[in-house]
């Protein structure tokens, strides 16, 4: 589906380029065209009005009339549906020795016209270009000519060619058919060619111009398509990867909750035999002796026993003098100690590698009966003892 969706894309992009080039591709001030506006117009109209309305039409010499300089004003209003409202007032002069209504005058006759009229541009069929807009249109008008006033149905047919936005000319020709023939009026041709000027201009896209803007529209919707599906499979892969971090953690947890539990197990079981020894006690000696006696043989009977239902568990035994004789003798006497301590244990089969001995001497007292203190002998048995230490379990 993935190669779909690119594969489209692709095909979309290889339309733009062979419709615009890479630099065409954007929309510019060329692609947008006038679409409404007002136009004034100045310039010059012919009549046509010897009778003959399509013979000798190009017969400029004897059946046009023409003034040498401006002779048409117009105003009108051009809207975005193409429609177009204009006014248009225009002078001429019958020249001496035309044809007038199929008759040579001699004499020159003034010509006066006031027409409204309601056009169409042709480019909302065949296309804006911007620079050339064709036109037809129907209006009615009153025309002063050979001395008849006259009211008149006219149709025209032209084009505006545009420098600019502002800027253009405009050439026509009206047809003029007189609403009462009775009084002699014939129907009459006018020419015009003028200087046109647009303002209150409102502008919009060219055909060009929005087929660019539907092109650019569709890539822009495509990449956000293919923005959205990435960001899709980026939702999914993100969500994958939390699912896998949570479960990890999840993993972890469970791991440190087992440790913890294991841990908690073995700081218990480290307690119930800690406390099992502590309830046994030290073993006591007797002044200035390393004998074990039977007190403290029970003692070491029940720690031999606790040593049989934990096989792995090692214990330091440190041993201790009271503060009285010399400092070397306690050392030595210390020592004594705790190696009687130990032998007892050996003989009743307890391992030597699950011992370890310490002697201190008087270093380690259990109370204040030092050296300069006196105290009485019950005081100083407390500090003549074998302590015994958890190192493993």
């Amino acid at each position: 589906m993935k190669t779909i969706k690119v594969f489209g894309f692709s095909i979309l992009l290889l339309a733009a380029n062979l419709t615009f080039s890479q630099d065409e591709l954007q929309i510019t001030a060329k692609d947008s065209i006038v679409q409404s506006s007002w136009i004034v117009g100045v310039g010059f109209n012919a009549v046509d009005d010897s009778g003959n309305v399509f013979d000798d039409i190009f017969n400029v010499g004897q059946e046009w009339n023409i003034v040498p300089f401006p002779s048409r004003v117009s105003i009108g209003r051009y809207f975005k549906n193409g429609l177009g409202i204009e006014a248009i007032g225009t002078y001429n002069k019958y020249k001496s020795g035309n044809i007038i209504d199929a008759i040579l005058i001699l004499e020159d006759i003034n010509y006066y016209g006031l027409d409204a009229r309601l056009t169409y541009d042709l480019n909302q069929i065949i296309g804006q270009t911007g620079w050339f807009d064709p036109y037809i249109g129907i209006g009615a008008g009153y025309t002063d000519a050979n001395n008849l006033g006259r009211g008149t149905y006219n149709a025209v047919v032209g084009f505006r060619t545009w420098f600019s936005d502002r800027w253009g000319l405009d050439f026509n020709s009206s047809g003029k058919w007189s609403m009462n023939k009775g009084d002699g009026a014939t129907n009459h041709i006018q020419h015009a060619a003028g200087v046109v000027y647009q303002f209150g201009i409102e502008k919009g896209l060219s055909k060009r111009g929005e087929e660019k803007l539907e092109l650019l529209a569709a890539i822009e919707k495509e990449k956000q398509r293919q923005n959205d599906s990435i960001n899709e499979v980026n939702r999914l892969r993100d969500g994958v990867l939390l699912a896998e971090r949570l479960e990890k953690q999840k993993k972890e947890d469970a791991l440190a909750a087992a440790e913890k539990a294991k841990l908690d197990a073995l700081n218990n079981k480290r307690n119930a035999i800690k406390a099992r020894i502590e309830k046994l006690g030290n073993i006591y000696f007797n002044l200035n002796s390393s004998v074990v006696n039977n007190k403290s043989k029970v003692v070491l009977d029940s720690l031999v026993s606790i040593f049989n239902e934990i096989p792995t568990l090692k214990l330091k035994i440190t041993s201790h003098t009271d503060s009285r004789g010399a400092s070397t003798y306690n050392d030595w006497l210390s020592q004594r100690r705790v190696d009687k301590t130990k032998d007892y244990l050996l003989s009743k089969g307890i391992s030597e590698v699950k011992l370890i001995t310490e002697a201190y001497g008087e270093k380690m007292l259990l109370n204040e009966c030092d050296d300069s203190t006196y105290c009485p002998e019950e005081k100083h048995a407390i500090n003549r003892r074998s302590e015994f230490v958890i190192l493993e379990f």
